[in-house]
């Protein structure tokens, strides 16, 4: 049987209750379990047990090396169903001082951010099978800037992303 998705993401972080508090913030995740120095998350509409864990190694714990100066995980990302919803991370990530990116990769419209332990994360929308054409098939040869504009004026802002690319028809 090959893998099928993603259940869940484990972090160590240097405060649970800091970080815990910017995921509910910045994407509506809620608290399904917690004990002393972790926490479970789910996310909204996801039926996973949970969905992000985060296992807390205190204050001096140093920032992560990973890609910089030693292997490691680059970022996780999560995907909404439509780009106003990515609009609205978007504006949420801002207001947090979080946002550290936003790209177009043709298939995918991603915005980039930083948790409060300067983790990586992406949260993305995937154009659906049926809109995908050979032009924008061609451009994930390429990286360009975001413009949700365009990109909800050619799609739609309420056309559900993945469909047919991540999630099943």
């Amino acid at each position: 049987m090959p893998v099928q998705r993603l259940n869940h993401a484990v972090l160590y972080v240097r405060d649970v209750e800091r970080s815990v508090a910017f995921y509910r913030a910045a994407l509506g995740f809620e608290v399904v379990m917690g004990m002393r120095g972790a926490a479970f998350l789910q996310a909204p509409g996801s039926s996973n047990d949970h969905d992000l864990g985060l296992f807390e190694i205190g204050e001096s714990a140093g920032s992560s090396t990973a890609g910089r100066t030693s292997v490691g995980l680059y970022h996780l990302a999560w995907e909404v169903d439509t780009l106003a919803e990515l609009e609205l991370i978007a504006a949420t990530l801002g207001d947090l001082g979080a946002l550290v990116g936003a790209s177009d990769h043709g298939t995918t419209k991603a915005l980039y951010a930083k948790d409060p332990d300067g983790l990586e994360f992406e949260v993305s929308w995937l154009v659906p099978a049926a809109l995908l054409t050979d032009e924008t098939l061609a451009a994930r040869s390429s990286i360009r800037p975001l413009d949700l504009t365009a990109d909800k004026e050619r799609y739609g802002a309420q056309t559900r992303g993945g469909v047919g690319v991540s999630i099943p028809v």
